[in-house]
């Protein structure tokens, strides 16, 4: 796996070096070290976790057969398109939420004499994919399926982006909106898709399959970003912030959280006015009620029950998918996020 990763980040400096050399840009010193500095920061900088698994994947799907030197570049190439649309939302989305802190160093546009540039930024993270994808894919049977993909999943992410945006309208924040299939729907579209479905359509597209065969595959890996999304939610308020990483805020940011739903749907008149009286604000007493009240109703219990069967539900899905390769695959991201603690 460390072996895979210095490949896929050696793949990284070529792109970069082909995207500061793009014939379709004169380039002045100025604007390449801007550019230089702008990729560093934004696009490397996480787990990788998507880009690696469209390798992962269609090591998967080509069952146990070794790569070639040109198969391990394009697996890592379409991996690094999923880390650079990551870069493009998550650039915009701290300039969104007025964010102070990502991946443990100040967001892009908190830099100084960035600012709103990174706007900008943002944009020009999202064009690079194209231009990668033209380069690397233009001769490929599936270039055309490629392009459509990311237009599609781009799409689906924004609009989710969008639900939770206006959501949480600050003035017009109203606890009733809040509910299950609400949650699920920000769920599906801002994150499942992008994160969770996107490594394995590239990979199946690479390996020579058609995408709209394997709407059964999306929907368990749209059901697995759910569940992943899910137990994000619970980390925020029960995990440990030396171990992922952070402090949660769901609470003081009156996130759409499905602990805050299951919370709505499980008490009673005098637990629900705790919440309102409670919920989305900084005050640390605040917080602490909201807490208590959550430990009140046991959601630590609730979440455990809903991992468990989510679990079970998931397994049973992908066992009865037809083929041995997909499966693996399938299992390997569920491996991956089963009982996680960040």
């Amino acid at each position: 796996m460390a072996d895979l990763k210095a490949t896929f980040l050696n793949v990284y400096s070529v792109l970069k070096s082909e995207l500061l050399h793009d014939p379709a840009f004169e380039f002045s010193d100025d604007a390449s070290q801007w550019l230089h500095r702008m990729l560093d920061y934004n696009v490397p900088g996480g787990k990788l976790n998507r880009g690696l698994s469209v390798i992962d994947s269609y090591r998967l799907l080509k069952e146990g057969q070794t790569l070639n030197d040109d198969e391990i570049f394009l697996a890592s190439a379409l991996g690094w398109c999923i880390e650079w649309l990551q870069a493009y939302f998550l650039v915009l989305d701290d300039i969104m939420d007025n964010s102070h802190t990502r991946r443990g160093q100040p967001c892009w546009f908190r830099v100084p004499k960035v600012g709103l540039i990174a706007a900008n930024d943002g944009v020009l993270l999202r064009n690079h994919i194209p231009r990668i994808l033209r380069k690397h894919f233009r001769g490929k049977p599936y270039y055309v399926d490629l392009l459509d993909l990311f237009n599609e999943v781009e799409f689906q992410t924004a609009s989710g982006q969008m639900i939770d945006l206006i959501t949480t309208l600050e003035g017009e924040k109203d606890l009733s909106k809040y509910t299950l299939s609400l949650h699920r729907r920000i769920v599906q579209y801002k994150t499942a898709y992008y994160s969770f479905y996107l490594p394995v359509a590239c990979a199946l597209l690479m390996a020579g399959e058609n995408i709209d065969n394997h709407v059964d595959v999306k929907n368990i890996l749209v059901e697995m970003g759910t569940y992943f999304q899910v137990q994000d939610d619970y980390l925020d308020c029960f995990g440990d912030p030396q171990t992922i990483g952070k402090i949660g805020t769901d609470i003081e940011d009156f996130k759409c959280s499905w602990l805050v739903v299951k919370a709505l749907e499980l008490s009673n008149e005098q637990q629900k006015k705790i919440l309102y009286e409670n919920y989305g604000k900084a005050d640390p007493t605040n917080v602490a009620n909201v807490k208590a009240l959550y430990n009140e109703l046991n959601l630590q219990g609730v979440f455990e029950d809903y991992e468990n069967t989510s679990y079970e539900k998931l397994v049973s899905s992908i066992e009865s998918h037809p083929s041995k390769p997909v499966q693996a695959v399938l299992k390997s991201f569920l491996a991956k996020i089963y009982k996680r603690q960040k």
